[in-house]
């Protein structure tokens, strides 16, 4: 763990795309998924700066560096008829982990939530990551047991489209 040097969280800008897509990858390493990484500088810009950006992100800087990311985009909740803040991935690198980074994106996220009057802020999280997991239900969020994500990517998506 690097010594306590300040941090600061801001908004993702264009010159960061570079430093996120470092992260993500990363990240997948670090959930032994960089078999599913497609992610490019050139795929992500677009769908953070471009015309009509997918998703958001902010980043902690420590030492002039990018040490985290969280990218987060809005869903919708029929139950509640509000939109909610999806966070799809936070990544604090190993080496500054402990200094309260991860801490400070979810309370900003979820300023952000309650700013823009969302009703809920949700993540997932792998059922393997006890140390996330215990963190987490540490800050209140309640992992729910019940639920199971669905997802349909690649051919199966190309077929599932085709009778669209």
């Amino acid at each position: 763990m690097t010594p306590a040097l300040p941090f600061t969280l801001r908004n993702a800008e264009l010159r960061d795309v570079g430093a996120i897509v470092q992260l993500i990858r990363d990240l997948a390493e670090f959930e032994q998924l960089t078999h599913l990484l497609q992610v490019t500088p050139e795929k992500l810009r677009p769908q953070l700066f471009g015309e009509r950006p997918a998703a958001e992100a902010l980043v902690a800087e420590r030492g002039g560096e990018v040490v985290a990311f969280a990218l987060f985009f809005t869903n919708f909740s029929t139950f509640l008829a509000q939109p909610g803040l999806y966070l799809e991935d936070l990544y604090v690198k190993p080496e500054h982990r402990g200094a309260g980074i991860g801490r400070a994106l979810l309370k900003r996220l979820a300023g952000l939530a309650r700013e823009r009057q969302y009703g809920r802020f949700e993540w997932s999280v792998l059922d393997w990551n006890e140390n996330a997991i215990r963190f987490y239900q540490g800050m209140g969020a309640t992992v729910m047991p019940e639920w199971r994500i669905c997802r349909v990517t690649g051919d199966a998506l190309q077929a599932m489209g085709e009778t669209a």
